[in-house]
């Protein structure tokens, strides 16, 4: 190891937070292995008597008498006895960096981490070592505080003696294979809930490190290997038994059997069924003779641990766990080491600019996503309430998790939507394409499914709910763009003007907002002579156990349509409403209500008790006939998109004019 990097190391270990985890003494019986282990921890391994084969993530060694080998987190080994008793001691225990310290650190962590190397070498003063880890063995059975600051005392010294001879002998140092580790980890444990966020944890690298060397070596992403993964041994169960779809789905991780089925479909080109159908016919014709029962995809099983900080479970003396290697018996001297450790890890645009969205924009979205491959993306800077985000110039792979009307109406159609947007009233009534929806794959409730999202890979997401920005931000690059605003709302033109200026699309904006006025101002002369001067309007949202007046401004439920669009002249308690709404009982609910009043229900059976109630038909406007139910949750008057705005105009002049008549 050369100089710098020995600089490097030194640096490193001086400003980590170290914690020692464990110290065990292990002896391993002739005939005896550790297999397939996997490392919860960085470990110290200093063997001081026998022989054993060691394998290292598919590396061997043979470690004689005294040696000393060192590992990071993730790694599996497994360790064979020889023809005698092997001894060792392990030392786990855990590094980090704090994030907000020194960038250079951080930096250097990346590039450089001295706690993930694996190296093995025979230490020139081996009886030293002997008696530190000796002595932090013994220690570790007293465990008090006075014995846990020793421990850490001796363990720094036993560091302070490793990279002393790295130096002084220039001894090879080995930088992990994580892709291998990674690969590894995913097949044994694809049934799994498996995250970016936890494979980096798993491995204590950061999560878009991780992720960029993986892909650099696979070209793909880890996600989408655990999703091949998971698919090649669905594959395999679908042909190999009668198991139903819904627990092949389940089996490799998948609660959501649609979902399940979609993602098959999309890695293998047809369905589930239609799979299990073909492949079973092959073998019925002589096409596949002999079925296949590995996949090179798929590695060996490795020992389980859980990984919380500082927890152990023990058996008997707590050994870690051994296998007899005999035909007729396991007579196994299985004590488990349970390492528990905690982390320390720290659409598409339809780019002609037309505002129409048509089955075309789907085969363009197509053909402008193959035309980018290759170039460098140009950036855009856009202001939000969360400081100016740079954002790709021209994003092709939008998620949403409102919006979606306005998205539509700018041309740009998502690859990704919340659930509840895929079913909104307003789709049917504006006409929207099945063609079209059926490229906008479903993203689960708030917050948006996080593997579903990685998956799809979007280049921009728009984030609604501020609790949710974090975690899309580990995904990709995202936008705050809050639909309510406390208990308000901005107005449905603002809405539209800031999704606009995300997108550089201010003038197809612009061009639909003018052609709504108009039709405004249209409607405006249609119900002349419903209100009368100096007489006030109130809009009301009635359920079966709450009544809301809607404010002057900052409402929903068609509010905006009729008080800012056509005009209509509120009341003063509307007028001096700080929020978006007042909750209101029966009793003071006259107060509030205008010369005329407008009600949305949640159902017309909820509303029934108040529309019933001698208090509500004692209402002058009640007496007078100008009331005027306009909608019922689940219509066009919940959204506030351009679709929703033109057909809730629509509604509200035909409810008036019908008044009128």
């Amino acid at each position: 190891m050369n100089e710098k990097t020995t600089n490097d190391y030194i640096l490193l270990w001086n400003q980590a937070t170290i914690k020692v985890l464990d110290v065990r003494h292990v002896v391993l019986k002739i005939g005896e292995e550790l297999r397939s282990y996997r490392l919860p921890s960085s470990i110290f391994l200093f063997s001081t008597r026998g022989s054993a084969r060691v394998v290292l993530d598919h590396t061997e060694y043979i470690l004689k008498g005294m040696q000393l080998m060192h590992s990071g987190k993730g790694a599996i080994i497994d360790i064979e006895s020889a023809d005698e008793e092997f001894e060792y001691y392990l030392i786990f225990y855990k590094a980090f960096i704090p994030s907000v310290g020194n960038k250079r650190w951080v930096d250097l962590l990346i590039l450089n981490n001295p706690f993930q190397k694996q190296y093995s070498f025979s230490p020139s003063y081996p009886i030293s070592l002997y008696q530190k880890v000796q002595t932090m063995q013994e220690e570790w059975k007293k465990m008090s505080s006075l014995n846990t600051f020793h421990i850490k005392s001796l363990f720094y010294q036993f560091v302070y003696s490793i990279l002393l001879e790295l130096h002084r002998y220039g001894i090879e140092v080995k930088e992990p294979d994580l892709t291998t580790q990674v690969k590894f980890y995913i097949q044994e444990n694809y049934s799994k809930l498996i995250t970016l966020e936890s494979l980096a944890v798993t491995f204590s690298y950061s999560a878009p490190h991780l992720s960029a060397l993986f892909k650099q070596n696979t070209s793909y992403s880890p996600i989408d290997y655990l999703i091949r993964t998971r698919i090649e041994r669905a594959s395999k169960s679908l042909v190999e038994t009668d198991a139903s779809l819904r627990d092949v789905a389940a089996s490799v991780g998948y609660e959501d059997v649609y979902y399940f089925s979609r993602l098959f479909k999309k890695k293998k080109g047809i369905s589930p069924t239609q799979y299990r159908m073909r492949e079973m016919n092959r073998m019925k014709t002589g096409d596949s003779p002999v079925i296949v029962h590995g996949y090179s995809i798929v590695g060996s099983k490795s020992q389980r641990y859980i990984d919380i900080d500082n927890h152990y479970q023990y058996g008997d003396e707590g050994d870690l766990p051994m296998n007899k290697r005999t035909r007729t018996s396991m007579a196994t001297l299985l004590v488990c080491l349970t390492l528990l450790l905690s982390a320390c890890t720290g659409g598409i645009t339809n780019t002609s600019g037309s505002s129409q969205v048509t089955a075309n924009s789907v085969e363009s979205q197509k053909n402008s996503e193959n035309s980018n491959v290759g170039h460098q993306v140009k950036t855009r800077t856009v202001s939000t309430l969360k400081g100016d985000i740079e954002v790709p110039a021209e994003p092709q792979r939008v998620a949403s998790d409102q919006y979606m009307g306005q998205l539509l109406k700018l041309g740009i159609i998502p690859v990704g939507v919340r659930e509840g947007m895929l079913t909104e009233a307003w789709i049917d009534k504006a006409g929207i394409s099945k063609d079209i929806l059926s490229n906008i794959e479903s993203l689960g409730g708030f917050p948006m499914n996080a593997e579903k999202l990685i998956d799809l890979e979007p280049d921009l997401i728009i984030g609604s709910i501020e609790d949710n920005i974090e975690q899309y931000e580990k995904i990709g690059t995202t936008v705050f763009l809050p639909y309510w605003e406390g208990l308000s709302t901005a107005s449905p033109i603002e809405k539209f003007k800031r999704i606009s200026e995300i997108f550089g699309k201010e003038q197809e904006a612009d061009k639909w907002i003018e052609e709504y006025e108009q039709k405004v101002e249209h409607a405006r002369k249609q119900i002349e002579g419903i209100i009368n001067e100096g007489e006030t309007v109130s809009v009301v949202q009635l359920s079966e156990k709450a009544m809301y007046v809607l404010a002057a401004e900052g409402g929903n439920y068609g509010s905006t349509t009729i008080y800012q669009m056509l005009q209509l002249p509120p009341t003063k308690k509307a007028l001096e409403m700080k929020e978006g709404f007042e909750n209101v009982s029966l009793e003071v609910l006259p107060e509030y209500l205008g010369d005329h009043v407008f009600v949305y229900v949640n159902s017309k059976k909820d509303a029934e008790e108040i529309l019933s109630s001698s208090v509500w038909k004692g209402v002058p406007a009640v007496k007078k006939g100008q009331v005027y139910i306009y909608g019922e949750f689940g219509d066009e008057f919940v959204m506030e998109d351009p679709y929703s705005l033109e057909l809730q105009l629509e509604t509200i002049v035909k409810v008036l004019s019908e008044n009128k008549k």
